[in-house]
């Protein structure tokens, strides 16, 4: 015996033998109006742009992170490389002075009580950084 196939319009379900035009989400008949998906462009080009400056500031704000870190680090080498016959105290503040053979040394001294090239003030924190003042 033949399987009689339903036309494309008639919305018949093979499995439980049953018409289910009724249950669907959509229209399913010749005479309902044409599925259109709505048009999204102008959504996601505004989003686009949008997402686009969000990363570009959060980029920025991870370079100038990167350059305030690396002028830290430039900071920190400066001072543990140079001349010091003492130990700091973290908290006190400290300046760095250029000798006149091109070295430089760390000194509680002030930068008007002295008369070598003042380079900075700078401070001990308690992670054993240098902060320049």
């Amino acid at each position: 015996m033949k399987k009689e196939k339903k036309p494309d319009y008639v919305v018949f379900d093979e499995e439980t033998q049953s018409y289910n035009s009724k249950l669907l989400p959509y229209s399913s008949n010749l005479a309902a109006p044409k599925i259109t998906p709505p048009d999204v462009t102008s959504w996601k080009n505004t989003n686009i742009v949008s997402a686009n400056n969000q990363f570009k500031a959060k980029y920025e704000a991870i370079q100038d992170e990167y350059e305030r870190m690396m002028q830290e680090f430039e900071y920190n080498a400066l001072v543990y490389n140079a001349k010091f016959n003492f130990e700091p105290i973290v908290g006190k503040i400290y300046h760095l002075y250029r000798s006149r053979d091109e070295s430089t040394f760390l000194s509680l001294i002030l930068p008007n009580e002295c008369n070598f090239e003042h380079l900075g003030t700078f401070k001990l924190g308690p992670d054993k950084t240098w902060e320049k003042l």
